[in-house]
């Protein structure tokens, strides 16, 4: 006797071995002995042999049209040897009633099963919504078969271009197309960018990081709302100095400025002017709602986007000829350039010029500071403060600039709405020149005597510390062992970071003799410095994908086949003029940090963006030790 029983929502057919009444051993057509409950029995049968039952039933059961079985069966639950008996005409035979039973089983939008061997035909209404649902499945299907070849031919279907950036930035995986694409890109060896620049769907690798950049950090845009510019403050007193900035040609918010005046008998005033949109932007403000959003300016080679409105900033900017409102630290200097005191003040002060790096740096640098230098405007007052930056140097102990780093400047030629068209310029300069140390060496004064003024006052402030070689954001005055000082916060770039706007605001409240927009231990003030650590990090991280891109775009320009190089660490290796690093995994074991090396340059990838270089020879030359990275201290 054979038995055909259901196991694991499939059908099978056995030879009963033995019978228990509630169990029965079978015997499979593979030969493997199986234990099944009666309970699973849907027929008994003598013939055919337990193998064939299925192997025969199954080509009876593909003629059987599930919607004319539908239409044939009546309401209510039925049992498929009942079925099968009004379908044939006859009782069923093994085969026939196992056929039936395949059908049915075959068909579940048709039938519903309700029991052992027992089924129910489908309401009418859930019948065609089922239908329907299946037929859109079949178009998605077809559609998808189709999407694939196309994409795989690298031709992009439009249902496919609609998606672009959803694909790259955040691909919701439920879609059809979403499938098929990713799809595409398993069968074709490609990452999604890859695959959609083969298709013409980036036009630019240039657009495809800012737009991921936009995507992560500026999902509303870029654009600020209507707000109006806060006025100037009218009821500052007025500085009797004569003040000016020093900056690079593209910088626009101009946050610090200085001045000297000379005190016969007693050595000078130096003055350190910082932009003080901080008087006007209330905390809590909706202008204060769009720095916190952002908490800093991004800068980018050929681009940046502003924290502050444009309009805010043409209001606060030290700008040269005008009258600017400023948080003013005043140090009273002796002849040896020694502090003898120092006060710090609101008031208003005219920035007398805007000077330019590239203008002071032919005439006063490392080569001429220490000879006649040319009868240009501020010559005095910048050889004045170039000794008193030495003084302050040589008292903390520590360099203001690391030696031996080079500073990038990106010129990027062109319209960036088509960024292939443009062309770049990278110029190199040594970081440390006397302009460097002299603006470093008394923003490091400033940020490090306000600091200080905070907490002798026990006024909530935003620090910058270095303990243990760990450079971190704290709300404790705890030491910048890199600087040598006792405390450092940041205060003299308001108008570019939410941490010095926010320190600002606590020197304003602390000048004014006011209750401060931030207590200590204050939740809101952990959270702008968690948010702005984060996120100012981010920032940082993108700009140096973008240089990296135009270092890419530089070589390619070029038309280098080879690049000499300087050894780091680890195979890592700094390329000669170029602000790049990368990860030479051919070097040889036995060179050492400084060396130098010439490359190979066997690929560029805008997209990743990578260079892969592959060694190619040792450079005579000196194997000094390259430093890193040094804090910015502006």
């Amino acid at each position: 006797m054979n038995v055909l029983f259901e196991e694991d929502g499939g059908f099978k057919a056995g030879t009963i071995m033995a019978d228990n009444d509630s169990s029965l051993q079978v015997e499979m057509p593979t030969g493997k002995r199986s234990k099944i409950k009666t309970a699973t029995v849907l027929l008994r049968f003598d013939k055919p042999a337990a193998g064939a039952l299925l192997e025969q039933a199954a080509p009876l059961a593909d003629e059987i049209e599930a919607d004319f079985l539908w239409e044939c069966v009546s309401d209510g639950e039925f049992s498929f040897l009942d079925f099968a008996r009004d379908y044939y005409g006859h009782a069923p035979g093994p085969v026939e009633a196992t056929a039936v039973l395949l059908a049915l089983h075959a068909a579940p939008v048709y039938f519903h099963r309700k029991g052992k061997g027992r089924f129910k035909k489908a309401p009418a209404d859930i019948l065609a919504a089922a239908l329907a649902n299946l037929e859109k499945k079949r178009q998605q299907a077809l559609a998808m078969e189709g999407w694939l070849s196309e994409l795989k031919a690298f031709r992009l279907p439009p249902e496919i271009a609609a998606l672009t950036d959803a694909l790259l930035y955040a691909p919701d995986r439920n879609k059809p197309e979403t499938k098929a694409f990713e799809t595409a890109c398993a069968e074709t060896g490609l990452s999604a960018a890859q695959l959609l620049f083969q298709c013409g769907a980036i036009k630019s690798a240039y657009h495809l990081h800012y737009k991921r950049f936009l995507h992560e950090q500026f999902p509303k845009g870029t654009s600020f709302p209507a707000l109006e510019a806060p006025g100037l403050p009218r009821d500052l007193p007025r500085a009797e100095v004569r003040a000016f900035s020093i900056d690079d040609a593209n910088t626009t918010e101009i946050d610090d400025a200085l001045s000297v005046v000379k005190l016969p008998g007693i050595g000078s005033r130096i003055g350190i002017h910082i932009a003080a949109p901080g008087l006007a932007i209330a905390h809590g403000s909706p202008l204060d709602g769009v720095a916190r959003a952002r908490l800093s300016t991004v800068y980018m080679p050929g681009n940046k986007i502003t924290m502050l409105p444009d309009t805010v900033v043409q209001n606060y900017t030290l700008a040269g000829g005008v009258d600017c409102p400023a948080v003013s630290l005043y140090l009273t200097v002796n002849d040896v350039f020694e502090v003898i005191s120092h006060e710090s003040r609101l008031e208003m002060v005219h920035i007398a010029a805007n000077l330019r790096h590239h203008e002071i740096e032919p005439w006063f640098n490392a080569e001429t500071i220490g000879g006649p230098l040319p009868d240009e405007a501020f010559k005095d007052e910048l050889v004045h403060l170039w000794h008193f930056a030495n003084a302050c140097e040589g008292r903390r102990g520590k360099p203001s600039a690391t030696q031996g780093i080079n500073d990038y400047n990106f010129e990027i030629r062109g319209d960036l709405a088509d960024p292939d068209a443009c062309t770049v310029e990278i110029s190199e300069r040594k970081r440390g020149s006397p302009l460097d140390k002299l603006v470093a060496e008394l923003m490091i004064v400033a940020n490090s005597t306000w600091g200080g003024l905070l907490a002798e006052k026990n006024i909530a402030c935003l620090y910058r510390a270095q303990t243990q070689g760990k450079v971190r954001m704290t709300t404790s005055p705890l030491p910048h062992e890199g600087l040598g000082v006792p405390q450092y916060a940041w205060m003299t770039s308001p108008l570019r970071r939410y941490c010095d706007l926010v320190n600002q605001w606590q020197l304003i409240a602390c000048l004014k003799g006011e209750t401060p927009a931030f207590a200590q231990k204050s939740a809101e003030l952990f959270g702008a410095m968690r948010d702005f650590e984060l996120t100012y990090a981010a920032y940082a991280d993108f700009q140096r994908l973008m240089e990296r891109y135009w270092c890419l775009r530089w070589l390619q320009q070029h038309g280098l086949t080879t690049i000499d190089a300087t050894i780091r660490r680890e195979q890592q290796v700094k390329l000669d003029h170029l602000p790049l690093l990368l990860r030479v995994p051919s070097l040889p074991a036995e060179l050492v940090q400084g060396q130098r090396v010439r490359l190979q340059i066997e690929q560029i990838d805008l997209l990743a963006p990578e260079v892969v270089c592959r060694f190619n020879d040792c450079i005579d030359g000196d194997n000094a030790a390259v430093p890193e990275e040094a804090e910015e201290l502006r």
